[in-house]
Parts: C-alpha cells; structure tokens; sequence
C-alpha cells in the first residue's frame, strides 16, 4: 500500500454538500493499490448513536490514481469521518493526524465537516443538466433587417471575412430563424456580446445598457426572449466585466481629463499621460489597448457591472450570464455579482470562462459551472488529432470528474468549437471523426453546446475564418450531418439517462471506447470505434438491468449474461438502451 498517494483534504472535491441533506466524501489513493475503502462516520456529539460505516466505490481512474466516492447523510447535518483502507496483506485507518494500524477510539482525530449549510451548497439551476445549447455570433447568423446594417456591410455570400469585417446580422434575424432552431431541437442560445461597440465581436462594450444598433434595440431583443421561452427556449447573453471599450464613456473621460478625471480610478492606469504604443500605459485584456481592463473593486465600478447584471434580467427576462475573462475579476466582485443575479431569478445560471482549475469559483459562492475547455482539448486530441489514445484520454477525463463536485460537473459547458477556434469539421477533416466527437459530446456529462453552423458542415480555419456567414441555402448545407445532430438532441433530451444519470467511462482501450449512463433503472452504453479499421471487442463485467437494444449508430452487438461483444466498422458508433 503506497500511502504516498493517499491523498484526502475536507472541502472543495474531496467532501462538500451536494444537496441540503447529502454530503460526499472522496479519496485518492494509488491505481489498483487498494481493494476496499470504507468511512466510519457519525455526529462528534452523539457518535454512540450515529456512528456507522459504508464502502466507498471507485468514482474513476486516471493515469496514477484512483479516486473513491461515497454519499452520506448525515442525522444531524454534523459529521466525523475516518477511513479504512484494505489491500490484499494489510488494513490500517487514515484520519486527520495520519495513518494507524488499529482502529482508532477517539472520534476527535478524525476528519470534521463542522456542519451543512443549506445556503452554502452549491445547486446550480436543474434545467441545465437537460439544456443543450446553440451558440450565435449575431453578426454571422442571419440579416433580418438591413436598414440597420453598418456601413461597408459585405455580401452574406462573401465566405472569406477579415477580421474586421461587418455581414449585417441581427437580432431580427434570429427572431425570424427561430423555427430552424426548434427543428434542430436546441433548448438554450448562448448569444456572444449584443451590446454597444466598435467592432464586429462586441467585446469592446461602449455601452453597456444598449443593444449594438446593429443588432437592434432593447425591445427587439425583449421580442426575441420572449418568443424563445414559448418555444422552451433558454437565453444566456455574455458577459465583459473584465474589461469595456476604449470608446466607452468613462474612459474617454480619463483619456481627456487625465489626472482630473473622476473616473481615473475606474480603471488600472500605470502613468498618465495614457499611451496606447508600444504597450499601452494601462492594464487591458491581454495588451489590447482597445479593451482596458476595469477596476471591479471600485465601489462605483461594481455597483455599475451589478446594476447592468440585474436590469439586462428585469428588462429581458434573460436565463444567464456567461463571464468572459471571468478569472481575472476579484473574487469579491462575483460573490456581490451572485447575489444580485440570484435574487432576481433563482434558476439564474452563471457560467464562467475559465481555461484552467476553477476550484476557486466553484464553491458555492460565485458559479454554477465553467465552460469545460481541458474536456474539450481531450476530445479533441483523441477524435480529430490523434494525439492520444483511449485509455489517456479516459485518464485525462476521468481526472477532471474527480476534480470538481459532481453537481459542477453536471452544470458544466461542453463546446467542441466556438467563434474563437477553428471549426470541428475543419480540424477533424473527416465527417465519420466530427460525428464521434459530437457523440461523445451529447453522451458527456453537463449541457453540449453547438456552434452555429457546425450542424450543416461549415468549415473554417482560425479566426476570422470560423466567422462565416451561417449558410442558409439548403442545397449548400450537409443535411445528413444536421440529421444526425437531430438524432443526438432528440436522444439527449428524452432520455433521462444521458441527462441526470451516472456517468463512467467503462472501456478504453487503443482506440475504442465505452461509455455507461445510468439513471434508476434505465442503462444507455455509448460505444466508439476511433479507427479506420472495423473491430470486434469485449467489455465483461458489467451489471446490465435488462435487455438491449440498438436505439441509433452501426455495427452489432451480443449481450451474453454479464458482457457485451460488440462489432463497429471503421470510425463506427452505437448507442444500446435498455
């Protein structure tokens, strides 16, 4: 027993409160070094009467560790908890001071949860674990009212943007395409920035409190809300908090009034006079001088932002926010920015750009979930790239469920491509590849989300070029492949299994892959082939409730008692329910 990588600290991943009543309790441990892990757990105020003992089961595996899982409700919304483990010679206990062979007799040396907290628990709005969302860049998507086009608008046909370029599309435009995205079966839109600014992508906010003339105005954009929650339709806008406009009010007033101005301090100004070359002389995003950075721990600059979160909810009645830049805002800010939101619309989902760990936000305190980006780097490099086989890219996903709260990971936003990143189609070069991508997309964990266009084939190599106009032509458009994504949506919201259930990766092996989602009774296996050749192969000890059958993909399968033998051609998939 390597008691080296024994590893279990209370809070965060590895024992928070899942619900108001349910506290989950995880360790690491070694892979394949323990045969048994069980908690001995109880109220450090009534032990005699509530201790008791449960297994923790194996959560998921990566490339070094194991990490065990087990779901307690404790009486009294206390807990002391110590753990047992076993390996095929020895069993010793692991408590707060460490490792000892016997059973310990004082509760005290164990690990503490001090109490659950109803309004700590982290519960992110229910209906994002049934969302699946669809992503417009406005100005791409649809041109439904071209006397609000800006100037030197290209034509819609023009498929080579520059970086700088204008097509006319609009809010008017998605209302009048809002039956395509209701045939497509999406549920929720993510729209990239709609308010004031100079450019084509809307991240350079001028003002936030008006809808880009562009796109519309305020009561088109109540329009487009409202009509979407008719047609069950949720609506989350983008957020820039981070940083504004080098065109927006407050700042021009520093770059006239230098010193004197009274908004000098809404901003992280380095020396005045203000310089935009070579660097700017305050800070920005990145060292873009057209987009300086804010100072949210201003009084006047957070009350601004908080009061432009709620009146966007007042005024729209819009579903969420999505954070641009999110881990570069004091964490202050976003516990205000919670509140506000939350009082408003307690199903109100905060979403968070974040590339990297985002422990920290995730708490209970600021967001519901990040945007999945490291899932969407290993999909990527195991389906389109070829950089990695199956068994690493079950360790790479697996240590990602294992670092989050599970009710994180099931609010949590998967893309596969977006207006910053080449297309899918473009990056996997292959249809039969993009498919098995976007399959294990649906089959993953929290709500998919689908940039415009990838659904009908559209390629495109970084930006600009993942910005082309959205091709409205059916006879330009690969139907098969918007077929297919009907398929997946259909199957995503009406089995509850791919929704809410379980999730376990339980076959990596090569380049083939099995995936079990389980919710009460009902099973979905999700089964990949990421090869050109056709294969057969086995996956043997499962706990299979009934009968299958194939409900959509290729191949065969042979359900034999406790395994399944299953036969895929070349980049072939299928998904089995019970």
């Amino acid at each position: 027993m390597l008691l080296e990588a024994i590893y279990h600290r209370p809070g965060q991943s590895y024992c928070y409160s899942y619900d108001e009543h349910t506290i989950h309790i995880r360790l690491r441990a070694k892979k394949n070094d323990l045969h048994t892990v069980s908690v001995l757990y109880g109220d450090k105020y009534d032990w005699d009467h509530t201790a008791s003992v449960t297994e923790l089961y194996k959560l998921a595996s990566d490339e070094w560790f194991d990490y065990w899982q087990a779901e307690v409700a404790p009486l009294h919304l206390r807990l002391r908890y110590a753990f047992q483990l076993t390996d095929n010679e020895q069993s010793i206990w692991y408590t707060e001071k460490g490792f000892v062979k016997d059973k310990p007799h004082n509760p005290l040396t164990f690990f503490d949860f001090p109490f659950l907290w109803a309004n700590e628990v982290l519960q992110p709005p229910a209906w994002v674990k049934d969302a699946v969302f669809y992503q417009i860049f406005p100005d791409r998507f649809a041109n439904g009212d071209p006397s609000n086009d800006p100037e030197s608008v290209r034509p819609w046909e023009a498929s080579s943007p520059g970086p700088h370029d204008f097509y006319g599309g609009d809010l008017q435009g998605v209302l009048e395409r809002l039956d395509y995205m209701s045939e497509l079966g999406i549920n929720a839109i993510y729209f990239t920035p709609l308010f004031a600014a100079k450019t084509n992508h809307k991240y350079d906010t001028t003002d936030y409190m008006k809808v880009d003339p562009q796109f519309g105005n305020t009561e088109l954009l109540k329009s487009v809300v409202k009509a979407c929650h008719d047609r069950g339709i949720r609506v989350m806008l983008d957020a820039v908090f981070n940083h504004c406009g080098y065109w927006f009010a407050p700042f021009q007033d520093v770059l006239v009034h230098g010193e004197r101005s009274r908004y000098r301090d809404w901003f992280h100004i380095q020396s005045f006079p203000l310089t935009c070359a070579p660097r700017p002389s305050y800070h920005c995003f990145a060292f873009e001088s057209h987009m300086p950075k804010l100072n949210t721990v201003h009084t006047e600059v957070r009350q601004y932002l908080l009061d432009v979160a709620q009146y966007w909810i007042r005024e729209c009645d819009i579903d969420g926010w999505r954070l641009d830049v999110a881990n570069e805002v004091d964490h202050e800010f976003w516990r205000e920015f919670r509140k506000a939101c939350k009082s408003l619309k307690p199903d109100f989902y905060i979403l968070g750009e974040i590339w990297h760990d985002a422990m920290p936000w995730l708490q209970g305190d600021q967001f519901d979930a990040v945007m999945n980006y490291p899932v969407t780097e290993a999909i990527l490099d195991f389906y389109a790239k070829n950089l990695i086989n199956a068994e690493q890219f079950a360790s790479q996903v697996n240590k990602l469920l294992a670092d989050y709260p599970q009710q994180v990971n099931e609010a949590t936003f998967t893309i596969l491509g977006s207006h910053d990143t080449p297309r899918l189609l473009t990056v996997t070069q292959d249809e039969r590849k993009m498919k098995l991508a976007v399959l294990f997309q649906f089959s993953f964990l929290g709500a998919p989300c689908i940039y415009y266009g990838d659904e009908i084939g559209m390629t495109g190599g970084e930006d600009p070029d993942c910005r082309k106009p959205m091709i409205w032509d059916v006879s330009q458009q690969n139907r098969s492949l918007y077929s297919f994504y009907q398929q997946l949506i259909t199957m995503r919201t009406s089995k509850r299994a791919l929704q809410a259930g379980a999730y376990r990766i339980i076959y990596a092996k090569k380049q083939q892959l099995v995936v079990e989602r389980k919710h009460d009774h009902e099973q979905v296996f999700i089964c990949f082939n990421n090869s050109e050749e056709a294969i057969t192969f086995t996956v043997a000890g499962l706990k299979i409730a009934s009968e299958l059958c194939m409900l959509l993909g290729n191949g065969a399968f042979k359900q034999e008692n406790d395994q399944l033998i299953i036969s895929l051609p070349a980049y072939g998939w299928s998904l089995l329910h019970n």
